[in-house]
């Protein structure tokens, strides 16, 4: 289990819990402050992330964190490595993938995932017993454009479940395509040879979590739906006690399951990573019509919800 300090800390006019992640826990830096969300008990919460976001730094059930921590790949941008080294982080809502030039801004290139990322809140409250936090943040898009992400988180104590639900607003004066994947990184030391991803999205219905060949791999499907919702589960992880992490996701706004692992040098993550887009180059979206522009005052919601039984 994980020490702890807690703070008292105030967002607006609302009071909220903040705690510093010890330096060796490599989910933050030693001594940053982070909003707690409470899942189900004091072992049991999410960390999360006012200075990107409001993303989830880490994520403890019965006192395990569940995020890879420092045990990731580096692509360069410290910004990105910061935020795989949590639990959740947003690729969006512009960009969701490596960096691409920008169509109509010689010169300009959509970043790393997207330019979301890093971004701080602009305002955030607690509301409940803990148990729900609302966010804003603001940011300028490589397209020029400029976005609001309004953010809910939810828990649910008697499930041990959390929902999240997001609105990307046009808050800019032209239009742009919106593009999201939900970066979910989960500790490689957390599973075992028994561990297998289940999903009606997989062909055969189950996979071993090291899934392909070699030190890393991936792989992106369209979603198979039940009533609007997708679901994946990694199954008998030996680190939480043979218990699963389930994913759902809505597939109106995310009908593509994306999945990564890599186990290179140091690093051993697996990801489940819901996406709006398919694994393809911006100029074939663009020349096969799959970008829908989201026009100046427009919005798109997006949803999601996970469990650990």
């Amino acid at each position: 289990m994980l020490s702890i300090a807690t703070f008292a800390y105030w967002l607006g006019s609302e009071a909220t819990t903040i705690m510093a992640l010890p330096p060796d826990s490599g989910s933050v830096s030693g001594g940053e402050m982070r909003t707690i969300l409470n899942v189900a008990d004091a072992a049991s919460h999410l960390v999360l992330d006012p200075s990107s976001a409001l993303d989830i730094a880490a994520f403890l059930v019965d006192g395990v964190d569940l995020s890879p921590r420092a045990a990731i790949p580096s692509d360069g941008d410290p910004r990105i490595e910061r935020a795989l080294a949590g639990f959740l982080f947003t690729c969006g809502p512009d960009h969701i993938r490596h960096p691409e030039p920008v169509e109509a801004r010689p010169g300009a290139s959509y970043p790393l995932h997207g330019s979301l990322a890093g971004t701080p809140v602009s305002r955030a409250e607690m509301g409940g017993a803990g148990d729900f936090c609302t966010a804003v943040t603001e940011v300028d898009l490589a397209c020029g454009g400029r976005a609001a992400i309004e953010r809910l988180w939810q828990t649910d104590a008697a499930q041990r479940g959390v929902t999240l639900a997001d609105r990307v607003v046009n808050t800019g004066t032209s239009a742009f395509a919106p593009m999201m994947m939900y970066h979910m990184n989960i500790a490689g030391r957390l599973l075992g040879d028994e561990t297998r991803i289940e999903s009606p999205s997989l062909d055969s219905g189950s996979l071993p979590w090291r899934f392909g060949e070699g030190e890393s791999a991936h792989f992106c499907r369209p979603a198979v739906a039940r009533e609007g919702w997708s679901e994946v589960t990694l199954a008998a992880m030996p680190g939480l006690a043979g218990g699963a992490l389930c994913v759902r996701f809505r597939t109106d706004t995310l009908p593509f399951l994306q999945m990564w692992r890599c186990q290179r040098g140091g690093a051993d993550v697996v990801s489940i990573e819901p996406a709006s887009h398919r694994l393809a180059r911006r100029p074939e979206l663009t020349a096969n019509g799959e970008f829908d522009l989201l026009q100046p005052g427009q919005s798109r919601g997006f949803s999601l919800s996970f469990a650990v039984s």
